[in-house]
């Protein structure tokens, strides 16, 4: 007997342009506490602003306070209860105070954020979604029946029905709702160049990134690999310029290093290890304050925080038929009157042979 598959909250939706995205979905059990959220929201606000009708009516001498009050009070439950959530889902994109507080949010089925109708349409079949009702007064006795407590289980029971986990709002408005925390995982790269760890020495240790920035480091150390030496420094140059004007780096250095020195600092370092082997960079400094000063590298080599370049050139022999940019010029110009006896002898050569071609034959 097979045994059953388990259960999978992912969902893919893919774009027109083929491109595929894969959404957690948010099941009953978190989208609960967010409904309580706003249910208490929206009380909240209604209680809040009866008090505030009513202290200012006090103060005011208003007579006919109560009625006034009591009427205030049902248009704000109506409006509040029907458009708090068309309102919010809209113009924050597909939140509301619940869903906020909870990390989720609702959107269309095809992935792009809910329109200001689909939210209307799901907000409005919610009532829909709490049946059947109960009476509070089938739990005690003292209770008036007017009092009625919205079960949920039709909303309950077409959620575990469907693919998406859509309750009838979400069915007919063709909305769901997913986990809407910004998660992602950090790639691990391998750094097998002896200068990074060197060169990530010479951040300062109080030195912090934002998340943005720690994210693009990242994803950078992640795909330089397939990119080509001359595309690595192009790309890194525009994280690259800020760091090397403020921690005062030399001109010359390679942007690509540098951004993966910072990788190398931000996610591999450890605060409690020791000094770091500078290995190809000892006698060397890469700050610009150091650069007019002896370099006692070993070796005695070049900068060795310059970019490299791929290959050498090298100055081809002319061939017939190439390109004769680099062939050596000659030693005298040949001069007008040494082409001319040439062109005059080939002239008079031609002029032979065409006469020589259109000579009659002599009879016979």
């Amino acid at each position: 007997m097979a045994s059953p598959a388990a259960l999978d909250t992912t969902i893919a939706v893919v774009t027109p342009e083929n491109i595929a995205f894969d959404y957690q979905l948010a099941g009953p059990f978190r989208r609960l506490p967010a409904y309580l959220i706003d249910v208490g929201v929206r009380w909240g606000v209604i209680v809040l602003v009866v008090v505030c009708l009513a202290l200012t009516g006090l103060v005011a001498g208003f007579a006919g306070l109560s009625s006034f009050v009591l009427a205030t009070g049902f248009i704000l439950y109506f409006l509040i209860s029907w458009f708090y959530g068309t309102v919010l889902e809209t113009y924050f994109n597909g939140r509301t105070i619940g869903k906020w507080a909870c990390g989720i949010r609702a959107i269309d089925t095809e992935g792009r954020p809910i329109s200001g109708k689909r939210a209307m349409l799901r907000n409005l079949l919610r009532i829909a979604d709490l049946a059947p009702l109960v009476a509070l007064s089938s739990f005690t006795a003292d209770a008036s029946p007017i009092f009625l407590i919205p079960t949920g289980m039709i909303g309950l029971l077409t959620m575990i029905s469907t693919r998406r986990m859509q309750r009838l709002g979400d069915l007919a408005a063709g909305t769901m709702v997913i986990v809407d925390e910004r998660g992602w995982r950090l790639p691990v790269a391998k750094v097998d160049d002896p200068r990074v760890p060197a060169l990530a020495s010479f951040f300062p240790g109080d030195y912090r990134v934002s998340r943005s920035m720690a994210k693009a480091l990242a994803i950078y150390a992640e795909r330089r690999h397939y990119l080509t030496p001359a595309r690595r420094r192009e790309i890194a140059r525009h994280l690259a310029i800020p760091l090397i004007d403020r921690f005062e780096f030399r001109a010359d250095i390679d942007p690509d290093l540098l951004m993966y020195a910072l990788y190398y600092k931000v996610f591999l370092t450890d605060t409690s290890d020791d000094l770091a082997d500078l290995g190809p960079l000892a006698g060397f400094s890469p700050l610009r304050r150091d650069q007019n000063k002896p370099q006692g590298r070993l070796g005695g080599a070049g900068n060795p925080i310059a970019p490299t370049e791929a290959a050498s050139q090298v100055s081809p022999k002319p061939k017939t038929g190439g390109n004769l940019s680099n062939a050596k010029p000659l030693e005298r110009p040949i001069s007008q009157t040494q082409i001319a006896p040439d062109n005059q002898r080939a002239t008079s050569e031609t002029g032979m042979t065409q006469k020589a071609r259109t000579r009659p034959e002599e009879p016979r």
